[in-house]
């Protein structure tokens, strides 16, 4: 802090720096004789520009008459600054739990979603099945198993977004999606938008390839909409980062280590900062009606969210946009995943089946019956149990739903191990922010799949869990 007194003009004594500006304001409050307080003022010094807080009071003699004045001054230049990352750091606080609240009602409708998805195509799949290939029955019956599998990938990006779907995870090289998602760019944007590619990166990251392609079309589309009308250039850069500790203070979500950096940047409109906060909001878009559900970078984020990534945005007015990904890097490859058996596989042993939703109950009896099980159907948790208790050795295998009223899959699944350690258990859910894979497996749950099963994909996990596969 300076402390400077004026009786004739010396503030250039003080700060002559700012000598002009400062006498006019020294000459007011003498003028006036009114202080002048809290005034934020900008200087020039050695240091760079500086930000001082400086309040001026006028001096009066023994006759009350203004001779001169007093002055305090502060330089607030590093508490400004320290104030402006607190809010920054307070919006992101404030985003991350808004995303986070939008995600978890998200997957509380996909669940509800989901069963009544499950009931659809349950019955549907029954049907089919019952009915003469050559009618038009049947053609109809799979017309709608079409828009239901729609349905289903709706859900699908709902509960990405909210970082609860099950993902199939292997080793990915992302440059390999990065170069055919450039071939499709090409093939399919306006020659007025010339598509550039600088991939500098073989590394390996654990991801779903599907996801994957999933970002990068999504980004590179929405920068093709911002360069629809004017042309400009599309460019899609993949290299490799090194993340330390000073740069993920900008990035809450990331630790420091080796990642990849995928960067889509565009020529086009560019947005205001009011669009550029909400741009990962679920449902909000700029384009017209029809034109776009406004899930689409919400999904993004999610998806990279959940693979302990991080994406920032970066545009101005005319100014084009661009989008950084970072995905962190993996180091071995792992082992492929065995492919899914073609046919249906048939079966005689001896299955609980458990679900809430009756219909859905049924359609499990429905389904497994068929094949040759014999399928004994609850739809309490607890009654469940109560049957169990009697006779452990009467199934060979529980299935049950995962969210449950008095008692959830899980609670149950302990009990029914803890009763019979060696009872095969398949755990089936739409949805639950509790429990995952993991978990399910270490517990001694045999498989968790996800709502809605289709029919062969519950007879092939069931196969494989009775077979010890």
């Amino acid at each position: 802090m300076r402390i400077f007194t004026f009786m004739r003009p010396l503030y250039s004594d003080v700060f002559p720096e700012y000598k002009d500006d400062g006498l006019k304001k020294d000459l007011e409050v003498i003028q006036t004789g009114k202080p002048l307080l809290n005034q934020k003022e900008s200087i020039n010094t050695f240091k760079g520009e500086r930000q001082i807080l400086v309040e001026r009071v006028p001096y009066k003699d023994i006759n009350n008459k203004v001779t001169g004045i007093i002055g305090f001054a502060l330089d607030v230049t590093d508490l400004e600054k320290a104030e402006k990352e607190k809010r920054k750091l307070e919006a992101q606080l404030q985003r991350s739990q808004k995303m986070e609240t939008i995600g978890t009602l998200a997957g509380g409708i996909a669940h509800d979603f989901n069963n009544i998805l499950a009931i659809i195509m349950g019955f549907i799949e029954i049907s089919v099945y019952n009915v003469e290939k050559d009618t038009q029955l049947y053609t109809n019956l799979q017309q709608v198993l079409q828009a239901v599998g729609r349905a289903k990938d709706l859900i699908k990006q709902i509960l990405t977004f909210s970082r609860q779907t099950a993902q199939e995870r292997k080793p990915v090289q992302v440059k390999l999606i990065v170069n055919e998602v450039l071939r499709l760019l090409r093939a399919s944007l306006p020659s007025t938008i010339k598509v550039h590619g600088d991939i500098q990166s073989d590394a390996l990251v654990l991801a779903d390839p599907t996801q994957i392609h999933q970002v990068l079309m999504n980004l590179c589309t929405n920068a093709g909409h911002a360069m629809q009308e004017e042309g400009g250039v599309l460019e899609v850069k993949l290299v490799n980062v090194e993340v330390d500790a000073d740069r993920t203070a900008d990035h809450s979500s990331m630790k420091p280590g080796a990642y990849i950096n995928l960067t889509v940047n565009d020529t086009g409109c560019g947005m205001p900062p009011q669009v550029l906060d909400r741009i990962f909001d679920p449902f909000f878009t700029t384009k017209g009606p029809g034109a776009g559900t406004g899930m689409g970078l919400s999904v993004v984020h999610g998806i990279v969210r959940a693979m302990s990534g991080t994406i920032k945005a970066y545009s101005e007015p005319g100014q084009g946009s661009t989008f950084e990904v970072y995905f962190p890097v993996i180091e071995k490859r792992l082992k492929s995943q065995v492919g899914d058996v073609e046919a249906v596989p048939t079966g005689s042993e001896r299955i609980l089946f458990i679900d809430d939703e009756p219909a859905l109950a049924d359609i499990g009896r429905q389904t497994l019956e068929p094949l040759g099980y014999d399928v004994t159907t609850r739809t309490s948790s607890i009654e469940a149990l109560e049957l169990f208790k009697t006779r452990p050795d009467r199934f060979d295998l529980v299935i049950t739903d995962m969210t449950m009223p008095n008692m959830t899959g899980y609670k149950l699944a302990a009990e029914l191990i803890r009763i019979r350690p060696e009872i095969r258990i398949i755990l089936c859910t739409g949805y639950s922010a509790k429990i995952d894979e993991q978990q399910a497996m270490a517990l001694g749950i045999r498989a968790f799949v996800w709502k809605p099963v289709v029919r062969r994909d519950i007879a092939t996990t069931i196969r494989k869990v009775l077979d010890g596969n």
